[in-house]
């Protein structure tokens, strides 16, 4: 045997441990940090917004809270960074972040190049174009020759260039770094319509000194299947991040609810309702986490249909139909696999 060759070998498979012993440090940190650090949108109502008072509420950070309530037993222990879109992916590799949840697309570009790997999806979106009503513009291929704002480094400005190039019609983008900045590009006049997904089009509305002004027409021009990410390489904080999402699409199947999970692990006895409620089978052991980390999530946290319609449904500020994101059982997409 070539011992030039061995040594080489031992070398790389040393290099591959340790780097292994680095990567599986994530709920380890966490832990002993005391509190998850999520990246997080600096706006975006419905997904991630923080009020006056310092108080973040939306979709992505509901998901955040679940994985700090499923590793350290208590949903408010979580630390809230807010990233741009070119920022995103940079922070969560240099490790300023335990996990992004900042409505982010999962697309195969980013899942295989950025270092970066996506859990589980948590809301089906696709993009479109809030134009102001008094263009009187009824459909996207009314706006040939239109200036259009768009926030760079997002998923928007390749899926805005692909289907215009498609319809041979010709437009101007004016670009900006962060949402707050496009938005308020957009609706000073200096673009004549906003491109982005359709939740935060109807978010950015709702934001606008006149929403009644402005229309979102009903063109969808992409697929936009939103998802957090963690850092590639630690498969154990993978699986806990989609566990925990996984959890509450669970739980809302079950029927499970922070108000009602306490009498349901005591008189439901469904297989299904116990191993969520850490009543049997010690489904955390897996994962690193004690025995109660899903009824953590239920009870702090809610279920998958209770934080979306606390921040996105027709009775919050959105006012959002819940479409293909209901639950498989009901005609839409949402569809987790079993905790057992």
């Amino acid at each position: 045997m070539n011992t030039r060759l061995t040594a080489t070998a031992i070398a790389l498979l040393g290099a591959s441990f340790l780097a292994q012993a680095q990567a599986a440090t994530t709920l380890e940190t966490v832990k002993a940090r005391g509190h998850l650090i999520c990246g997080v949108n600096t706006s975006a109502p419905g997904f991630s917004s923080v009020d006056s008072k310092g108080n973040w509420s939306g979709l992505d950070v509901d998901v955040c809270r679940a994985v700090a309530a499923a590793t350290l037993g208590d949903a408010s222990k979580v630390k809230f960074v807010p990233l741009s879109s070119p920022q995103r992916f940079s922070a969560l590799q240099a490790g300023e972040i335990d996990m992004l949840a900042r409505n982010t697309t999962w697309t195969m570009t980013r899942d295989t190049t950025t270092g970066s790997v996506f859990t589980a999806v948590t809301y089906y979106d696709g993009q479109g174009f809030m134009v102001p009503k008094k263009l009187k513009v009824t459909k996207a291929t009314q706006l040939r020759g239109a200036t259009i704002c768009v926030q760079s480094g997002t998923s928007s400005e390749k899926s805005l260039a692909d289907y215009f190039a498609q319809q041979n019609i010709k437009f101007r983008t004016v670009v900006f770094d962060t949402t707050e900045a496009t938005q308020a590009a957009f609706f000073s006049g200096r673009c004549q319509a906003y491109t982005t997904d359709m939740s935060d089009l109807a978010g950015a509305r709702t934001n606008s000194p006149n929403p009644a002004d402005y229309d979102i027409l009903p063109d969808v021009i992409s697929k936009e299947p939103l998802a957090p990410a963690v850092r590639r390489g630690d498969d154990q904080w993978l699986s806990i991040v989609r566990w925990s999402i996984f959890t509450m699409l669970n739980a809302e199947e079950l029927g499970m609810t922070k108000a009602n999970v306490d009498d349901l692990k005591k008189n439901d006895m469904r297989p299904d309702v116990q191993r969520l409620a850490g009543a049997a089978e010690d489904m955390g052991k897996a994962l690193g986490l004690d025995s109660q980390w899903s009824y953590n999530i239920i009870k702090q946290v809610g279920n998958y249909g209770e934080s979306f319609e606390a921040n996105m449904g027709p009775n919050s500020k959105l006012g959002l139909p819940r479409g293909v994101n209901k639950l498989w059982t009901q005609g839409g997409l949402m569809y987790a696999p079993p905790v057992r």
